[in-house]
């Protein structure tokens, strides 16, 4: 259950919203990297202290895909430098950070870097960043203290029922568990295929491949990123001429190869692409071309790593 008491803080003054409650006033609707994100950030940790927490866990987390929609540029490493490692180690679904870490998670959400997440502590506090500079904070508790703070710092806290972006569990897509009947399926294709390709999201937008065999499933498996999605596909092709010929004329498409070194790596390319993708995948082993729309896809199948006690808890 959510939070009973939600309240959305902003920079924007409700005297300067019209009847329709759009703002009319002259605030501009990015960070201002500055004195304003400060008092964000500051009114955040107020409710959180009010509320008895000073860790929270990461729900939901999401990096910029191959489209941006901020409003400001993306930047590398999708803000998260100096947080997490390159490789997003951390970086998942119920992974719990302290306060601090999520403070500095609420900034580069609010200058549009290229992360988001849901910040949650259970049902006890949330903290939920939307477009434009509007922060969700949820507590068990009123936190009339923290609701007099934010005014304090010059933001406006107004109660709302609930945040906009709560979690519907309903909206999860993948239910099934990568349990041990998903390995025993899994490796009995291997046995009858020799390889397949195993996609894992360990983040939204963000994917690490592998080539698995029977020889080095359990390899793989023991270094899969909690909670990741893994969906299971036909092995790559050898001929990598066929698969490049074969790209649709128009369009996008996730183009996946395996170099000479025996790494997987995947690109995200567009008609007016292929001739620098021929040219980037040359003397690669084998390939193959996934397309990028869940209703044109289809995995052998797929499955969520659950947690210790063999809950499905991310939602995917």
């Amino acid at each position: 259950m959510p939070p009973s008491f939600v309240h959305r803080i902003t920079k924007y003054d409700p005297a300067d919203r019209d009847e329709r409650g759009i703002y009319t006033g002259g605030e501009d609707t990015v960070s201002d990297h500055g004195p304003v994100e400060a008092a964000y950030l500051a009114a955040i940790a107020a409710f959180a202290e009010a509320s008895g927490v000073d860790r929270l866990e990461i729900r939901d987390p999401e990096v910029t895909g191959f489209v941006h929609f901020g409003g400001e540029p993306a930047v590398e490493g999708h803000g998260l430098d100096g947080l997490f490692p390159r490789d997003l180690t951390g970086y998942h679904d119920g992974a719990e950070v302290s306060l601090p870490v999520a403070l500095e998670l609420v900034r580069v959400m609010l200058r549009d870097q290229g992360a988001w997440c849901r910040l949650e502590t259970g049902d006890v506090f949330t903290v939920h960043v939307g477009w434009d500079q509007y922060v969700y904070v949820g507590s068990d508790r009123p936190c009339a203290d923290a609701v007099a703070r934010t005014r304090e710092l010059g933001l406006f806290p107004e109660p709302l029922t609930v945040s906009p972006y709560a979690a519907e569990l309903d909206e999860r897509e993948v239910t099934e568990a990568a349990d041990e009947d998903f390995w025993g399926r899994l490796r009995a294709v291997l046995t009858s295929r020799q390889a397949v390709l195993l996609e894992e999201t360990h983040v939204r937008n963000a994917a690490r491949w592998h080539r698995l065999t029977v020889d080095n499933l359990d390899a793989v498996r023991a270094g899969l990123a909690p909670r990741a999605l893994l969906t299971v596909w036909p092995d790559l092709a050898p001929d990598v001429g066929a698969v490049l010929s074969a790209l649709p004329e128009d369009g996008s498409v996730e183009f996946v190869w395996e170099a000479q070194d025996g790494t997987i790596r995947h690109a995200i390319v567009d008609d007016t692409e292929y001739q620098e993708l021929a040219a980037l995948v040359a003397g690669a082993r084998a390939a193959c071309a996934l397309p990028l729309y869940a209703d044109e896809s289809h995995p052998l199948f797929r499955a969520v790593l659950p947690d210790g006690d063999g809950v499905v808890r991310a939602r995917w």
